[in-house]
């Protein structure tokens, strides 16, 4: 069997092969999928981020002053990372059930606006979670609208496989097409199994619940270990001939990097967008307080309110320099696989846990005896975000031969500057996070100063990782006798000139 296209490869060399084709499968009511998956993951990286709106709307009263801020929101902030996560599962079978299907029609297209609309809900679900977790109402609900997700996406692949000509190529024409039905039918409704089964300890003992919730998370990733350890003890076996490895969670298997990066970009600009919300919502003064209060100044007004625009500028320009980052990194990858892609999902998480940052840090005028809690919780949400982002790297690193570009493995002239640019942010909120142990009178003026640092240091970071490439060469040069030149000229572990 011929190695597996994703759905855009296949589709764009049939589209290419003449346009009389694309007549005919318009004629025949059968579209190309391209715009409804971009619909799909526009849809799914908003769902997945607005969750965040329980967490960051959580209201401190008087009495709770005294609690910790990371005792007080570590339990909604476990829970957001939980349905997130639980939310990127749903759009990576998404993404694998449309390799599958090659086209869609309109049925087809009825029935993934059904899954939408199901996972659309899961927001509500969230908040009565967050808002009563003692009640098992909202873990049910949840649980419920999983098993439906996963029900209609069995019924995309049930349909899918009764009209073959709707799948891609190299399924269509496999002798092998029931046995690759039950296959992902099994793969798309263990998921929804396992909620179906949290949905009913939910009743009676939720702690449980969520523990077979976290389970959906990783099963794919357990499955593989299972398998590599089975492989250890037992011994390789031989794929069968009508393997349908393509279909699964492979660690040396291919995402669509176009998807991942869509979603991506998706859960960037809602991050982005959260944030300016939050400014017009909360900072705009009453106008009955205005001429009350500030003699109809509205100048002002508004100078109450420069913690909160300080907040804003140095969260958006957190946001803005996570996500060119990110945009640099996936320049040089050339293929993501799924290891690449859960990182990835974990830093996309704490991407969307930001605008909680930017609630704690704004509220440091309201709550100064708080400010060294939110600094740290700040530093810890920026910190775990940026560091899956270097993690990413690091792993693209280990098969660098097949998942980057000849510029940016090792050696490479990019390497280094790629290196100092995805670790800049780990590294100064760990700096400033540690710097609060040591000065914390002082911590949000440590905060803000690493905000303003950071972006500048970014115009900067090519300068300055060209300074220090050259001083790592004159002092290598210094440590060994000069032999000619053309062997000291260019270190095998920095990157060659260009």
């Amino acid at each position: 069997m011929s190695g597996p296209h994703t759905p855009e490869v296949a589709l764009s060399r049939q589209g290419d092969s003449s346009m009389g084709t694309r007549d005919e499968d318009a004629a025949d009511g059968i579209q190309h999928s391209h715009r409804m998956l971009s619909f799909s993951d526009a849809l799914l990286s908003i769902i997945a981020t607005v969750m965040i709106l329980p967490v960051t709307h959580t209201e401190i009263s008087p009495e709770q002053f005294d609690k910790s801020i990371q005792k007080l929101l570590a339990t909604r902030i476990a829970v957001y990372l939980m349905t997130f996560l639980i939310v990127t599962v749903a759009w990576a079978a998404h993404t694998r059930l449309f390799q599958v299907v090659g086209k869609i029609d309109d049925t087809l297209a009825l029935l993934n606006l059904a899954c939408m609309m199901t996972i659309t809900f899961l927001p509500f679900t969230f908040s009565l979670m967050v808002t009563f977790p003692e009640v098992p109402l909202g873990i049910f609900l949840f649980c419920m609208c999983v098993i439906a997700i996963g029900a209609v996406q069995a019924l995309i692949v049930v349909y899918a496989f009764h009209f073959p000509h709707l799948l891609n190529p190299q399924m269509e024409r496999s002798a092998h097409r029931g046995l690759y039905r039950r296959h992902i039918l099994g793969l798309v409704l263990r998921g929804p199994a396992l909620c179906f089964v949290a949905a009913g300890f939910s009743l009676f003992f939720y702690p449980l619940s969520y523990l077979l919730m976290a389970t959906v998370i990783f099963l794919p990733y357990v499955s593989k270990a299972f398998s590599w350890c089975k492989g250890r003890l037992v011994g390789p076996q031989e794929p069968p001939a009508h393997s349908v490895e393509f279909f699964t969670f492979d660690l040396h298997e291919p995402l669509s990097k176009e998807r991942v990066e869509a979603f991506s970009d998706g859960v960037y600009a809602i991050v982005a967008t959260l944030l300016i919300l939050d400014i017009c919502e909360d900072n705009v003064p009453d106008s009955k307080d205005v001429k009350e209060k500030f003699h109809g100044s509205l100048v002002a007004a508004l100078s109450v309110y420069g913690p909160h625009f300080l907040a804003y500028f140095g969260s958006f320009a957190t946001v803005g320099l996570l996500w060119f980052a990110h945009h640099s990194l996936f320049l040089h990858i050339r293929k993501a696989t799924p290891s690449m892609g859960l990182l990835n999902t974990l830093s996309l998480a704490f991407v969307g846990g930001l605008p909680l940052a930017y609630q704690q840090t704004s509220a440091f005028a309201r709550r100064p005896h708080d400010e060294l809690e939110s600094v740290r919780v700040s530093c810890a949400i920026i910190f775990f975000a940026s560091i899956f982002q270097f993690a990413i790297w690091t792993t693209a690193l280990l098969h660098e031969g097949e998942t980057l570009r000849p510029s940016a493995r090792f050696g490479g002239r990019e390497h280094a500057f790629m290196f100092a640019k995805l670790a800049l942010y780990p590294c100064a909120s760990l700096l400033a996070f540690a710097s609060t142990c040591f000065l914390s009178r002082f911590s949000t003026a440590i905060f803000h100063l690493t905000q303003i640092a950071v972006p500048f240091t970014f115009l900067l970071l090519r300068l300055l990782v060209r300074l220090a490439l050259a001083v790592l060469r004159a002092l290598r040069g210094l440590g060994r006798p000069a032999r000619g030149g053309e062997e000291d000229a260019r270190a095998p572990l920095l990157p060659s000139a260009c």
